[in-house]
């Protein structure tokens, strides 16, 4: 099929090499401008371009889609189907209905579940036990669209969102080859969603980050595993901003209030919260790297009876 790629993170790469891989005729890829990264804010190209300028592929980079210039540009390439991967910007009406086999989208949940900016992000922090890919066709609604195939995987307990992405970017790329399949050969299946079972996973903002010690134990850990390795939790170690990337639920409790250290030993620094107290196991300190537990007690001792804890917007549902 005469298609085009539209998609720009880690994420959207799979996809597109496995286009490569089934010789569709790929007529260009249209992906997110290069922006400043890092502390010397020097313009950097998006995986997926990198990926698609290995394969010499024609790249579009528009800082607007909504414009005639841009429309008449795929009205020029003339694809049959446009595959969208986590491109970053929501398509109008006349790019939908421009190629005559739709426009077909990879999102990283079980639809309707988890519709939105940041699915993988969400079913971590809300601790489900599997999410998974699901192609659809695109409207112009937000992730409504009719579902062609979808395949879930398990979430352990211990996943971060790193290592869930990963696997359903993989995941992906295996169902879009068996979605193309059938596309090409006229048998795709059109599955509309069940709306009332509809779940959203809006864009992470900074107060999702913000540590709430007054949730369980439970909770708390899902929330710094849905959020490692990006964007991270926080909370305040003695007014500096604390990260903390890892932790494990353990048994006790205390009277202590949330937020609360109640026992720090040379390879231990326990928690309590509102429910249940948890052992911190990797963290972070403003200013300074990233660190095991007994490396960062080794450099700075944290007593029992030190209180945790940020100023202000507590509360990750907030």
């Amino acid at each position: 099929m005469r298609i085009v790629y539209m998609g720009t993170p880690d994420f959207a790469v799979p996809c597109l090499e496995k286009i490569m891989e089934q010789k569709h005729h790929l007529l260009a890829v249209i992906t997110q401008p290069d922006r400043p990264k890092g502390r010397g804010k020097k313009l950097q190209p998006p995986p997926v371009k990198v990926v698609a300028e290995s394969y010499n592929l024609p790249v579009y980079q528009p800082e607007k889609i909504k414009t005639a210039q841009f429309l008449q540009t795929l009205k020029e390439l003339n694809p049959e189907l446009i595959v969208v991967v986590a491109y970053g910007k929501i398509l109008p009406k006349e790019i939908l209905d421009l190629p005559p086999l739709g426009c077909v989208n990879v999102h990283a949940s079980l639809l309707p579940k988890y519709r939105g900016a940041a699915p993988i992000h969400w079913a971590v922090i809300n601790g489900e036990k599997e999410t998974g890919v699901t192609t659809m066709y695109m409207n112009e609604g937000m992730d409504t669209g009719d579902m062609i195939l979808s395949k879930s995987i398990p979430i352990d307990d211990d996943d971060t969102v790193g290592e869930v992405h990963d696997r359903l970017a993989a995941l992906g790329a295996e169902v879009l080859g068996e979605t193309l399949t059938l596309i090409a050969s006229g048998s795709a299946p059109r599955v509309p969603q069940d709306h009332s079972q509809a779940t959203y996973a809006p864009i992470l903002k900074r107060e999702h980050e913000l540590i709430n010690w007054n949730r369980s134990a439970r909770e708390i850990k899902n929330q710094i595993r849905g959020m490692n390795p990006w964007p991270g939790t926080y909370t305040k170690l003695e007014g500096r901003v604390l990260k903390i990337w890892r932790a494990e639920i353990v048994a006790g409790s205390s009277k202590e209030k949330p937020g609360t250290v109640i026992s720090s030993t040379n390879d231990q620094l326990v928690v309590q919260t509102g429910a249940g107290c948890l052992s911190i196991t990797e963290l972070q300190l403003q200013g300074s790297k990233r660190l095991g537990i007994c490396d960062f007690l080794r450099g700075r001792k944290v007593p029992p009876g030190t209180v945790l804890g940020a100023e202000g917007g507590n509360d990750i549902n907030d």
